[in-house]
């Protein structure tokens, strides 16, 4: 089972498997993005040999992101505690699995078990796109001061904080009392809870952290607090290619962590709270290059 619920000042983005869906309401106020999107999960970085350090949608940068982008294939991704999920259309398939088979070893789940695939499995259609991907735009972004914490919890213990939970997403928004004007304004709501395949995994700033029991949430064993990277100005949209990888590949480059999360309107990078300088001035010089 798939479930991600992710709060940003503009709305909820829910992403949920066939099975969820069907179990939704109808809405007048649910819009529902047309196509249907299969979840890539790299259990190990292919061939390549990576020393590197990093963690989260840096250490699959180059070897997934970047040749996706450019076969022009549009990526959603979502992060978690335990591990990335790339999400990308199903009509791209056998563009995906060309692209990385000379990568990777390509299984698809069904029922639990695994089964090899193939890019002659899935060529309906199929045509390598030979043009170079364009240029993808610049998009601006904003770098608000809340710190941020990436964590887990055991799925048992659900029950005790469910109240809490619903709490934080839905009726945490009124500015705290105490809280100067200038602050409340400055820092951005954002919240992230996924239950994916009985992983609980969550995504708060400090602010929020405080209404949870700290004996039941755990993080990394250093403790890192996480700065955000919200890219976009106007929403993106979903069929734009190469935002993620804009992101990711300079992070690569400096071996630089970072947890991504895509929502309906903006994506969410988050970078250890230490780069957050070198990140902001990576991002500043990326933007002042011309394109080539």
């Amino acid at each position: 089972r798939f479930f991600s619920l992710t709060e940003t000042p503009e709305n909820f983005t829910v992403v949920l498997d066939e099975e969820g869906f069907k179990e939704l309401q109808p809405s007048e106020h649910l819009q529902v993005e047309s196509s249907v999107w299969l979840p890539l999960n790299v259990i190990s970085n292919g061939n390549a040999s990576n020393s590197s350090q990093a963690v989260g949608v840096t250490k699959i940068a180059k070897s997934v992101i970047a040749p996706l982008a450019q076969q022009h294939v549009s990526v959603f991704m979502l992060s978690t505690y335990q591990t990335d999920f790339i999400l990308v259309r199903e009509k791209d398939l056998a563009v995906v699995i060309h692209t990385l088979e000379e990568e990777f070893n390509i299984y698809r789940e069904v029922g639990g078990e695994y089964s090899a695939v193939l890019s002659q499995d899935v060529r309906n259609g199929f045509q390598k796109n030979g043009k170079e991907a364009p240029q993808p735009t610049v998009h601006p972004v904003l770098i608000p001061p809340n710190q941020f914490c990436v964590m887990s919890l055991d799925p048992d213990t659900l029950p005790a904080i469910a109240t809490t939970l619903i709490d934080a997403l839905f009726y945490s928004s009124s500015p705290k009392e105490g809280a100067l004007p200038s602050q409340d304004l400055d820092c951005i709501k954002f919240f992230s809870f996924s239950l994916i395949d009985g992983y609980v995994s969550l995504v708060m700033d400090t602010e929020a952290q405080r209404q949870f029991p700290a004996d039941l949430l755990f993080t990394s064993s250093s403790g890192e607090l996480w700065r955000m990277v919200r890219i976009g100005g106007q929403p993106l949209g979903f069929d734009e290619c190469g935002i993620v990888a804009q992101i990711s590949q300079p992070l690569a480059d400096s071996d630089i962590s970072a947890y991504y999360i895509s929502t309906f309107s903006f994506d969410h990078a988050l970078v250890p709270e230490e780069d957050i300088v070198s990140v902001t001035e990576m991002l500043q010089q990326h933007r002042k290059e011309p394109a080539c």
